[in-house]
């Protein structure tokens, strides 16, 4: 069981044998390139390629194709190492024919029979300012960054967060070349966008470039993991579309589950009444705009005599605020979560009750002082991009979470027994 007593500071063990050991390359994608230029047509050992600029692809698609397949998925499929991204990129700017026929629409269906002829786009400038930004790095290598994330830093340049963002901060540590940012419509407080289409294609939001893989939001502290090479991007992409990322959040919730552990499969979808804001809505995730999502979650520990409980989270799927959603469906909303429903009010009204009135002006003290929902990334595994090999990272909460959960300890804390 995951445990906050005995761990003091963020531990990574990319080097330790029971927590790395080589994978099984998983068999190439790519079976037909007729002219890749920036590759020599006399190297034996062909390495991934880093940049896909000028790469060409002349293929028939394969009779035994399925009767509808998107362009971008099926060109995607047969360049080894090259996100979505990049290709919608190239279509996109009419670099690809179908037939003789230029088309720039990416869900353009194509069938058993059709010649396609793609060439792949230059890679753009990163759109963000380069900012010497203090950041917490937990592991770093040639092809990818793993850092701490603080609460209340936000991801990505977006309308009102132009500067100060972690892609800034990752910019001047990796010495990319940038130009000026260009905004589109994003969440600036989504959580993990890894959902589907979702996945981050880019450390710019608008720009063609390897970087971000997944996003926290701005209120969620902790680990996230960052490619620094397209190749690395893709594979880290796909791992988050299959699942197989490790991913453990750890939370303090308004009030304890019923059941002290069990899976959460509640569709989620936009609230109608609060753009910023997604909402649990049961029934079936084909109708409507909700989609698909599943949590698992453990109370670790009931705290304050049952006001609140420090739970564990695990992610099947990605969805955008996922835990937070399916944590309010429950009737349990994560302390300091004004959002979601973990109103400074709700906390005072649970945990007053249970402690003496002498207490209850530090109680009001240190609950109002939350600024942010308690949620923090605390464990992120995943397979190297390059090496195969198993990594695995964990990082305790920071002050702000610890405070709290040292206070409501004071109150009570009882850990529930599970069954071996």
């Amino acid at each position: 069981m995951l445990s906050l007593h005995s761990v003091a500071s963020c531990y990574s063990a990319p080097s330790t044998k029971a927590l790395r050991f080589s994978a099984a390359k998983a068999p190439s994608r790519v079976s037909k390139i007729v002219r890749a230029r920036c590759l020599s047509s006399g190297d034996k050992k062909q390495e991934p390629i880093a940049n896909f600029s000028g790469v060409e692809l002349v293929e028939t698609v394969d009779v035994k194709a399925a009767a509808k397949l998107r362009l971008d998925s099926w060109i995607s499929s047969r360049i080894d190492g090259i996100s979505r991204a990049r290709v919608q990129s190239s279509i996109r700017s009419g670099l690809v024919s179908v037939n003789g026929h230029v088309v720039n629409k990416v869900s353009h269906n194509v069938k058993a029979g059709d010649m396609v002829n793609c060439m792949i786009s230059e890679l753009q400038p990163l759109r963000a300012e380069p900012e010497d930004i203090p950041l917490d790095i937990v592991y770093e290598d040639d092809h990818v960054l793993v850092v701490n994330k603080p609460a209340q830093m936000v991801v990505h340049p977006a309308p009102g967060n132009a500067t100060g963002t972690l892609v800034n901060g990752i910019l001047h540590h990796c010495s990319l070349p940038t130009g000026p940012y260009s905004y589109r419509e994003v969440i600036s407080d989504a959580e993990d966008i890894s959902d589907d289409e979702g996945l981050c294609s880019s450390i710019g939001a608008t720009s063609v470039r390897p970087g971000i893989v997944h996003r926290l939001d701005k209120g969620t502290s902790g680990l996230l993991v960052v490619a620094k090479d397209e190749h690395s991007h893709t594979h880290l992409s796909e791992q988050f579309k299959l699942h197989t990322i490790q991913r453990i959040y750890i939370s303090l919730t308004s009030g304890v589950p019923s059941v002290t552990s069990g899976r959460v499969e509640v569709p989620i979808g936009r609230d109608p009444n609060n753009r910023i804001r997604m909402t649990a809505i049961p029934g079936s995730s084909k109708h409507g705009q909700a989609r698909h999502a599943a949590s698992r979650y453990k109370v670790l520990e009931v705290l304050a005599a049952g006001g609140s409980a420090l739970v564990e989270w695990r992610l099947e799927t990605g969805r955008t605020h996922q835990i937070r959603a399916h944590a309010k469906y429950m009737g349990i909303p994560l302390l300091g979560d004004e959002v979601y429903g973990g109103t400074k009010n709700m906390a005072m009204s649970l945990l007053q009750p249970r402690t003496s009135p002498s207490c209850h002006g530090e109680l009001l003290k240190w609950v109002s002082g939350l600024d942010r929902p308690c949620l923090h990334a605390f464990a992120l595994g995943f397979t190297h991009p390059h090496t195969g090999d198993t990594l695995q990272f964990s990082c305790p909460p920071p002050p702000d979470f610890a405070d709290i959960l040292t206070q409501l300890r004071k109150i009570g804390t009882d850990k529930p027994k599970f069954k071996e």
